[in-house]
């Protein structure tokens, strides 16, 4: 694998290798480091044929020239190999670096579309999501997050009938638990810890983006799922973006359905119980 990998880097790139090392992480696609002996530093990503690693080439390429959110430069993006920029990292998502990154957020959050949905379809974990636009966001949420992603799960033997029918009923009633947002934002879609590299009390960048115009709390409610972000991030988000009452009591485990029911198909049936309790607490 390491001769075949790096023959497609020194392809990619017009450079020998110095070091190949394997990277922590990458529990979709393998991921390596490359020190180069021209001394730039890359990352890279192995997929195979079909994969959506040209896809997230073209999502991180749309966030650098959309906004100014942090990503990695894209050197090379095909089926079999996504080449990145290295970036430094590794210190811990402390109170300085949520700071920051309320900031960056924030600003993202600002970029607004007509529609909720996008230009074309992106993914989440190597999985579809689809981003047919919709001038509703209760309707976007409804069709193309929850019904798309509970439905693919049952399909697929990850998820009970009976929590679908659950499903559907509460998709039917969302207008009682959601209001339309004031416009539709930009955001990354994908915002647990590992997908934000931190250095020195900073944010240095984003990655594994799964972006779509949205409300930009379905991004805000993720982030407290795995604990990503707690108080300091939102105290200083809320200095530059209003967040609405209800937000933390009701519509944040809401829309949190989504990315457990996206879990419930990466990495099986232990997540369902969550997707249970959320639907029993608004009543489903």
């Amino acid at each position: 694998m390491t001769r075949e990998l790096t023959s497609l880097i020194e392809q990619a790139t017009g450079a020998k290798i110095r070091n190949l090392s394997r990277l922590a992480g990458g529990s979709i696609a393998e991921v390596w480091r490359a020190d180069l002996e021209d001394g730039r530093v890359c990352v890279a990503k192995l997929g195979q044929t079909g994969s959506s690693l040209p896809l997230e080439g073209w999502m991180l390429d749309y966030l650098k020239s959309h906004s100014r959110l942090p990503v990695p430069a894209v050197l090379h993006a095909s089926e079999n190999l996504l080449l990145l920029d290295y970036i430094e990292s590794g210190d811990p998502l402390d109170a300085r670096a949520q700071y920051h990154a309320a900031e960056l957020l924030a600003e993202l959050h600002g970029i607004t579309a007509q529609q909720f949905g996008f230009e074309r379809d992106t993914v989440i974990g190597g999985l579809l999501q689809p981003n047919s636009p919709s001038p509703s966001w209760i309707e976007f949420f409804r069709d193309r997050r929850l019904l798309y992603m509970a439905r693919r799960a049952f399909d697929e033997g990850s998820f009970p009938g009976a929590l679908l029918v659950r499903i559907e009923n509460l998709a039917e009633k969302l207008d009682r638990f959601l209001t339309e947002p004031d416009a539709p934002s930009l955001i990354h879609g994908d915002m647990w810890g590992g997908n934000v590299l931190c250095w020195k009390g900073r944010i240095a960048g984003f990655i594994d983006p799964a972006i779509y115009y949205a409300d930009p709390e379905i991004e805000l409610a993720f982030s407290t799922l795995f604990s990503t972000f707690g108080n300091s991030f939102f105290a200083r988000y809320r200095e530059l973006r209003p967040i609405r009452s209800g937000f933390f009591e009701i519509r944040r485990d809401l829309y949190n359905l989504y990315p457990l029911l996206v879990h419930v198909r990466l990495f099986g049936s232990g997540y369902v119980a969550q997707v249970a309790d959320t639907l029993q607490r608004f009543g489903f």
